[in-house]
């Protein structure tokens, strides 16, 4: 019998990809994507290339300080029918191999696949999505969802010493230890730069450490079921299954970017208010009620802050939303200028 094997198929810097090949004229120039694609207005980056990167570029940042990191760059504005067409045709190309397909979002999408050979079946994979989309994708090979997810990183061009575009990489039991056991945790799949930290504080560094460390003292720090968990993500651990079930989404959210802050209450509060109305429309297009509003408020020049509260019952009614945001507004230190407004409702059953 053929053995099961999970693989993770990441399209390489995808949004910049998807620009430069509409823009031949741009390859192996740093490009920046955000906005409206003028870094002196106000905007964060979506997504950059890799030679923007280089530069210390990366998704999230405003777009001023990527202007000031690369001045060479060019500025894109954010195209986001072309990006869903183009990833379209990327599942599209996925599902007609003999595999079950889980699609994580615009770039990536988990395969489960029977071959005694999974190299050969992500080099066909790394065919078919350039033939069919024009774009490179890296595949990563793993006897389960964490370490096919983890070996996609070290496909990437990206990677130190790091192959050309297109191209995989086997990370599974065997070859755990020597390729993970001395990175720093936060290398591990769900492990982020600030449980890394409290990590590091109880003297935690690398993924060996963790794997060795205390199961008990790791539950008494950071809960029963996450602490052991962490450790769990350090051997290696994970699920094999790949479900090819439709994507439900756990929220819906709207948020806004202001080119001048405001200051003025009434003002940021009606502004929430229309936020929270195009959430609560929807919502009632998904179908599935309301459980949790959280506000997001980032503050100049670029703190970001959230408060959230539950609903006393799930609901879809615009009314009930918008309570909740404002609600949820009045917690915020009121007294600084805001220049960016976000209201999420996260979803429940139907």
């Amino acid at each position: 019998m053929s053995a099961h094997w999970v693989l993770h198929v990441d399209l390489d810097q995808f949004i910049a990809a998807v620009e430069v090949a509409r823009r031949p004229e741009l390859r192996d120039r740093p490009v920046v994507v955000g906005g409206t694609g003028d870094p002196t207005a106000r905007g964060v980056v979506s997504t950059a290339s890799y030679e923007a990167r280089a530069h210390g570029v990366h998704s999230g940042m405003p777009l001023r300080l990527a202007a000031r990191r690369c001045p060479e760059a060019v500025f894109l504005p954010v195209d986001a029918p072309v990006y869903r067409e183009a990833s379209e045709r990327f599942t599209d190309t996925l599902r007609r191999f003999p595999a079950v397909v889980e699609v994580l979002g615009w770039d990536e999408a988990f395969l489960g696949a029977d071959t005694d050979d999974p190299e050969a079946l992500a080099a066909r994979i790394r065919a078919a999505v350039h033939a069919g989309t024009g774009l490179w994708c890296s595949v990563g090979i793993g006897d389960n969802r964490l370490r096919a997810k983890l070996a996609t990183g070290f496909a990437k061009p990206t990677a130190p010493d790091g192959p050309p575009p297109g191209h995989s990489f086997r990370l599974t039991r065997e070859n755990w230890v020597p390729v993970m056991a001395g990175r720093p945790t936060d290398a591990l799949w769900g492990i982020g730069a600030r449980t890394a930290r409290k990590l590091a504080d109880a003297g935690i560094g690398t993924v060996a450490e963790l794997a060795a460390a205390d199961p008990e003292e790791l539950a008494a720090r950071f809960g029963p079921v996450t602490g052991p968990w962490y450790r769990a993500l350090a051997h290696g651990a994970g699920d094999t299954e790949v479900s090819d079930a439709p994507h439900r989404a756990r929220s819906h959210s709207r948020e806004t970017t202001f080119q001048h802050d405001l200051v003025d209450r009434a003002e940021i509060a009606r502004n929430v208010t229309v936020l929270a109305g195009r959430v609560a429309r929807d919502v009632e297009d998904e179908g599935r009620p309301a459980v949790r509003v959280t506000v997001k408020v980032r503050f100049a020049p670029f703190h970001t802050h959230t408060h959230g509260l539950a609903l006393e019952a799930p609901t879809s009614d615009p009314a009930e939303i918008t309570r909740a945001a404002l609600e949820a507004l009045e917690r915020f230190d009121r007294d600084r200028p805001v220049r960016l407004l976000g209201v999420r409702a996260e979803l429940g059953e139907p």
